[in-house]
């Protein structure tokens, strides 16, 4: 078989049963399935890749991820991530606004950055420019708020033990980078720098601003360091700048994203959590480690 779908189920939505399983197999006219995490994840090899129309029938609107990767070469040795609303459960810049009594104006902005409507190197000068005088004791108010999306700890730790290198790079703040690579074991960080005066935010950030294109030649830089081919990547993220970057990967997921990047995107998950592109790697939840 050349290629193997996993199939993922959003833990606290539903179970993947016997006959869940055996009727997604059916569809699909796949070999018997190997378990992956009980109730949660089982592939499903194939001798050729299913269609979208296929895939529907055989999920049923149910809450459960499919994703379609060949067999050959599945293990991935490079993690690209993105951090807002992909590794991190928000967006850091929104947090951070809130302390300026500009949540919801700065929020409006950032949802329209990252579904593409708005230049984002601009989105992202005009949301700093209006924290200006924001006392930098916020950033750390901010953070406090901040929570760890379910599966990013496995995801990054499993990878790291298996000999990957793992980045986190964001169109966010090294203030929060920072912290979350320490936290979860990131060995590389790159984001955009937030200027103070030693009290207060001055409503600019560091030139230049890491994109879109920042993005994309990270994943392209980091894989040549390696020695790797594009194929040996994994990249995943949320937002239009992340687009590129998951194009190019070998395994480029659209993470619960945004409309234009789910539609864009050749694998997407939309219920599960980060241990999906573990599983999608082949790695049984029996392996993970949690850092």
């Amino acid at each position: 078989m050349n290629y193997v779908t996993t199939i993922v189920a959003r833990r606290d939505a539903i179970t993947l049963t016997p006959a869940i399983i055996n009727h997604i197999r059916n569809t699909l006219r796949g070999a018997p399935p190997v378990i992956l995490s009980p109730g949660e994840a089982v592939d499903i090899p194939l001798s050729t890749p299913p269609g979208p129309e296929q895939l529907e029938a055989a999920l049923e609107g149910r809450p459960i991820d499919a994703i379609t990767v060949k067999t050959r070469a599945r293990q991935k040795a490079l993690l690209l991530a993105d951090m807002d609303s992909t590794i991190v459960t928000g967006e850091t810049l929104d947090e951070l606004a809130d302390f300026a009594g500009l949540g919801a104006q700065i929020a409006a902005i950032t949802r329209r950055a990252m579904n593409g409507e708005l230049d984002f190197k601009e989105a992202l000068r005009e949301r700093v420019s209006m924290l200006k005088g924001l006392k930098i004791d916020a950033l750390e108010k901010a953070w406090e708020r901040i929570h760890v999306t379910p599966g990013a700890r496995e995801l990054v730790a499993t990878m790291r033990a298996r000999g990957a290198l793992t980045a986190l790079v964001s169109g966010g703040f090294s203030f929060f980078t920072g912290k979350v690579a320490a936290q979860l074991g990131f060995e590389v960080h790159r984001s955009n720098v937030l200027l103070d005066d030693g009290a207060a935010l001055i409503g600019t950030v560091r030139e230049p601003i890491l994109d879109r294109d920042a993005k994309l030649s990270a994943l392209h830089e980091l894989a040549a360091q390696r020695g790797l081919k594009l194929s040996a990547t994994l990249a995943v993220g949320d937002g239009a700048n992340d687009l590129d970057m998951i194009r190019d990967a070998g395994l480029g997921v659209a993470f619960h994203a945004k409309p234009i990047v789910a539609q864009a995107a050749r694998t997407r998950v939309d219920h599960a959590d980060l241990r999906a592109l573990l599983f999608a790697q082949g790695y049984p939840a029996s392996i993970f480690v949690t850092g």
